[in-house]
Parts: C-alpha cells; sequence; structure tokens
C-alpha cells in the first residue's frame, strides 16, 4: 500500500521520474538531493517504494551497493529492459524484439519469460563506440 506523499517523497519521485532510463544508486541519488532530502530519509523511501512495486533492485555487478530503476510507470512494468554494465543506462527492448525473444524462449525451453522483472545486460552502443 502507497504510502502518503511527503514534501521529501515528492522531490525524490520527481527526480526518479527524470531519470527512468538510468540505474542509479542509493548513494547517487542521496548525493544528487542532498541540500533537499535527508540520507535517512532517501534509503527509507527507496525501502518502501521497491516493497510497493514502484523501483525495481538490482545488484550492481562488481560492488556490494544495489542500483534502483524507477519502473511505476505502465510501460516499464510490460517490457523487457537492456542495461549498459558501463554506464548503467536502461532502456526499453524494443517490443517485437522482446515478443521473438519470448516466444522463442518459451517455445525451446517451455519457460515463461517476465517481462517487467527481466533485464538483460551488456554494453550499450555509446559505450561500444568508447571502447574502439
Amino acid at each position: 500500500m502507497p504510502k502518503y506523499l511527503t514534501k521529501q517523497r515528492k522531490i525524490l519521485l520527481e527526480y526518479l521520474s527524470r531519470h527512468t532510463d538510468e540505474s542509479i544508486s542509493a548513494g547517487e541519488i542521496a548525493e544528487a538531493l542532498s541540500d533537499k532530502i535527508s540520507v535517512s530519509a532517501v534509503y527509507r523511501n527507496l525501502a518502501d517504494m521497491e516493497a510497493e512495486g514502484r523501483l525495481r533492485r538490482v545488484a550492481s555487478g562488481g560492488s556490494r551497493e544495489a542500483v534502483y530503476q524507477y519502473i511505476d510507470e505502465h510501460e516499464c512494468r510490460s517490457c523487457l529492459h537492456l542495461s549498459c554494465k558501463k554506464c548503467g543506462k536502461t532502456v526499453h527492448m524494443q517490443q517485437q524484439t522482446a515478443d521473438a525473444l519470448i516466444s522463442s524462449v518459451e517455445a525451446d525451453s517451455h519457460f515463461l519469460i517476465d517481462k517487467g522483472e527481466t533485464v538483460i545486460y551488456g554494453v550499450c552502443s555509446d559505450c561500444k563506440r568508447r571502447q574502439l
């Protein structure tokens, strides 16, 4: 059940809604909002929003720190996501591509993928170009 909307929670929600294509650590969020929200309020609200299903929490590769992605938008809940291991950018996979992948996995493995819970990790085109 969603909590009531405090001033700090509203500021955090506005920040997260402007960064839907990113996976951001709690520390990065706290630093970005340090002049508006206390660190403890950031962590408390992130935990609450994760429990409400508004955020996806993922263990960050090679680190003990988790990253969060705001998924409260309807299209996020019904999409496969691609996440860059280098820069953290997260994008929606094209629906036609996602449907083909899901159909193929289901036909080959008899396994149904939960689109809203699935993230495919790799390297985005921007980071790939930087490597060359």
